[in-house]
């Protein structure tokens, strides 16, 4: 993969740097503030980039409104964003845009550099990649009305993985059942919330939280 990475900490900067490396991708470049991940990203046009949220001058969310530039512009481009924050508003318009290859997940929850490396790759390719944690604080935004009402128990475990990028097979595995019963969670789903279907899951994520966010 060609990367480019955004992040105003030098150590964790430099360390993945190094990580990718080894592992055997090429990154374009390694940035300290949004405008120059955007110039980059103007310039190489990388498979994938990875971006803090805070960043330089204010450190509230440059990083995140880069993001959403760059899905707007380059929709081509995967952006997984890799912070110690969920911040809600860009959060939600990040994940609801109709692009796919998108991500978030926190620092403090990644536990082994497998699960940043398989992300990165899911979001390269054009799939989707959520920390459980971001997914539940996106979902946990106040509405007039619950949406999630109607669902069963066992519907809001599907919708909980659907939203993290998961497929149908890795669900049922998950769950210990099968995938036509997942397969009948997820139509069900969609009807219940008034969803049209379709057919890659990521897009399918996208929409959930495009409903679920509004």
């Amino acid at each position: 993969m060609r990367v480019i990475l955004a992040e105003d900490s030098a150590l964790l900067r430099e360390g993945l740097v190094r990580l990718l490396a080894e592992e055997g991708h090429e990154v374009l470049a390694a940035v300290g503030d949004a405008a120059e991940l955007l110039a980059y990203v103007r310039r190489q046009q990388p498979d994938v980039v990875v971006v803090d949220v805070r960043m330089p001058p204010t450190h509230t969310d440059e990083g995140l409104r880069a993001a959403l530039e760059i899905r707007r512009t380059w929709p081509e481009v995967g952006v997984l964003v890799l912070s110690q924050y969920v911040e809600k508003r860009y959060a939600t318009e990040l994940l609801s845009t109709d692009s796919e290859g998108v991500g978030y997940l926190l620092k403090d929850r990644v536990v082994q550099v497998g699960e940043f490396l398989d992300a990165l790759q899911r979001v390269a390719e054009g799939g989707a990649a959520f920390d459980p944690e971001v997914v539940r604080q996106l979902l946990s935004r106040t509405t007039h009305v619950d949406p999630l009402a109607r669902l069963t128990s066992r519907e809001r475990d599907v919708l909980g993985r659907m939203a993290q990028g998961h497929t149908n097979s890795t669900i049922a595995e998950q769950l210990h059942v099968s995938r036509s019963a997942v397969e009948k969670h997820v139509n069900a789903i969609f009807e219940k919330l008034d969803l049209s279907h379709t057919t890659g899951y990521s897009r399918r994520v996208l929409a959930v939280l495009r409903y679920l966010g509004s």
